[in-house]
């Protein structure tokens, strides 16, 4: 019986031999034949690949004349090697002739052949010059920066679209949803933004104190404060913080089921993912916000209380009745009147780069960071162009 197995395992040890990978090359004067056959497949291939690699650097011919016609069997891995030879020889200018392919295999080195074209396509020429490639750079972020630009305005449109505002089952809007992002998003970011509002607010009245204090006008501190605080530095550091905690958990959360597939869930069970994932969210920024913004606030001016107090011996009566003279309904709106618009810019800047992450944690960890700095960034511009407006028309 020992006898008859090993007897079976060497006919079939001689049968994979008759059936591996051979190369057989001949020279006609200035034409180099090869005559492939056996099974090229992604089992087999490896022990080809070295000799073909030979044939490759190989010179000294000006035609190399290829014969499949005894191939026995051929998938991808042996039509990439029998495609690299080809491409070798034909971008030194040998001439190359190919016959006995079958249908199957003419299919496969096609194909093979487009796909290796598209890869080299794929990737752009390093410019010779410094200069060049800088001036490339800009180009390229500027058609990056339009490409958001349209997106953003695509989820926009579609969140207000496809939303229409009517409540009850198997309609866009969720209550339900909403409310959960609001406490999630609003009530869950309470804490840290009133410590946040009330540590800068105190610092800027203790260093407004230190200074004015040099002059003898100590009482303009609730003027620094209440302006201050009121039409720029409360809500500019509100919408920073939530750009930073909410804005980078919109993009992780869409990211995430893009990555998993289940915004293409969505669309084939026949819902508008933007009416689904990003309209409660942005809804629920654009409440948030203005209501974080006013708590914000009220800590700032009792940070800066506390600190005039401390550094200038303002008592809190005297702090707000100076607060009452320094400030009107002006101020206090025109730093309420940028909440939502800056609400709406974290919300859509998150979900466009969620939308953009592709299948790897990778991708997702770069538009999460690219979401944060974009959406900063945006926020701090906004303020100016307000401030700007403001200044125009006198407000």
């Amino acid at each position: 019986m020992l006898t008859i197995g090993k007897r079976d395992a060497r006919r079939a040890a001689a049968r994979q031999a008759d059936h591996m990978p051979r190369i057989t090359l001949s020279e006609d004067g200035d034409t180099l034949g090869c005559a492939f056959s056996g099974i090229w497949t992604t089992r087999t291939v490896a022990h080809v690949d070295a000799e073909m690699r030979k044939i490759e650097k190989r010179s000294g011919f000006a035609t190399l004349a290829l014969d499949l016609s005894r191939i026995e069997k051929l998938d991808t891995a042996g039509a990439w090697l029998i495609d690299r030879l080809l491409t070798a020889n034909k971008a030194r200018g040998v001439n190359v002739t190919m016959q006995g392919e079958s249908e199957i295999a003419a299919i496969l080195l096609g194909a093979v052949g487009d796909a290796a074209a598209r890869s080299d396509e794929a990737k752009p020429e390093r410019a010779p010059n410094i200069v060049i490639r800088g001036l490339e750079a800009v180009g390229r972020s500027v058609y990056d920066m339009r490409d958001d630009f349209l997106a953003a305005m695509n989820i926009l449109g579609a969140t207000i679209r496809g939303a229409q505002m009517k409540l009850g089952r198997g309609h866009a809007v969720n209550p339900a949803a909403i409310f959960n992002q609001i406490d999630r998003m609003g009530v869950g970011a309470i804490p840290v933004v009133l410590l946040m509002s009330a540590i800068v607010g105190a610092i800027v009245a203790q260093q407004g104190a230190y200074q004015l204090s040099y002059f003898g006008a100590d009482i303009f501190v609730v003027d620094l404060v209440g302006v201050l605080v009121l039409r720029e530095m409360g809500v500019l550091l509100t919408a920073i913080m939530i750009a930073g905690r909410s804005g980078s958990a919109i993009t992780a959360e869409i990211g995430s089921m893009k990555m998993r597939e289940e915004v293409d869930a969505l669309k084939v069970i026949g819902l508008n993912p933007i009416g689904v994932l990003v309209f409660p969210r942005l809804v629920a920024l654009v409440i948030a916000l203005p209501c974080l913004t006013i708590m914000a606030n009220f800590a700032s001016l009792g940070g800066g209380m506390l600190a005039a107090w401390l550094y200038s011996d303002i008592p809190p009566a005297a702090f707000i009745d100076r607060l009452r003279v320094a400030i009107d309904l002006s101020t206090i709106f025109a730093g309420l009147i940028k909440a939502p618009f800056m609400a709406m810019i974290i919300g859509t800047i998150a979900s466009v780069e969620g939308m953009k992450v592709g299948g790897s944690a990778e991708s997702l960890g770069q538009h999460v960071t690219a979401s944060v700095v974009k959406s900063i960034f945006v926020v701090i511009v906004l303020d100016g162009l307000f401030a700007i407006f403001y200044a125009a028309i006198n407000f």
